[in-house]
């Protein structure tokens, strides 16, 4: 998106956009990311904490008619909702791999259907990994390897149909940046505000735009 006219971001998905309520005082993503864009553009939160993947379809149904670029941030809450696997007793580890893995494929049977309708828009839009959390080991550690297989779906999306990629496990890299362990902080949630002001505005490199960390 060039950054020689007006845009107006529009904001889709869970809490990592829409976590006004776990920072009391201080801004959530949006109006971080309106006080980033140039004057005469829009940024608006249709994004609902909680929401898991198809509840983006139901967001779409308030899109403003005058959106240039969709932004997307889903698959958080389908993973906490997966999150119970971790804790069943398998007997082996393949067990439990086939366990996940049948967790991965409904997941990305889920998302891909998303990021079609979201696509039929006919608008620009930029797919969010899911970042790692901020857990303590060892629990982090086995959190994180359990949702690279989500983010494997979402990569692999993203790609498939020549998409931008925020990965948000490379923006939101320091305990400072969340909250809580799974919801954003206002400093990370400033770096992820950064990240889409880059590239609505044609900042970031490459045309695969993978936004790496920030200060």
């Amino acid at each position: 998106m060039s950054s020689t006219s007006p845009g107006h971001v529009v904001l889709l998905g869970d809490s990592i956009f829409d976590n006004g309520v776990y920072v009391p005082g201080d801004p959530d993503v949006v109006r971080q990311l309106r006080s980033i864009l140039p004057a005469g553009w829009q940024a608006s939160l249709l994004a609902v904490d909680g929401a898991i993947t198809d509840g983006v379809l139901r967001q779409l149904a308030r899109l403003p008619g005058d959106a240039t670029m969709l932004v997307v941030s889903a698959g958080g809450n389908d993973a906490l909702g997966a999150s119970h696997l971790l804790r069943q007793s398998v007997r082996t580890v393949s067990e439990g791999m086939a366990l996940l893995a049948q967790a991965q494929r409904d997941f990305s049977r889920r998302y891909e259907a998303m990021v079609d309708t979201v696509a039929a828009r006919n608008l620009p839009v930029a797919l969010c990994t899911i970042y790692d959390a901020n857990y303590a080991p060892p629990e982090g550690k086995v959190i994180t390897a359990a949702l690279s297989l989500f983010n494997d779906v979402i990569t692999r999306a993203a790609f498939a149909r020549a998409l931008p990629l925020i990965d948000l496990r490379l923006i939101c890299d320091r305990a400072e940046d969340y909250a809580n362990p799974i919801e954003p902080s206002a400093r990370g949630g400033q770096k992820i505000a950064e990240a889409i002001a880059a590239l609505a505005l044609g900042k970031a490199q490459g045309s695969m735009a993978v936004a790496g960390p920030r200060g």
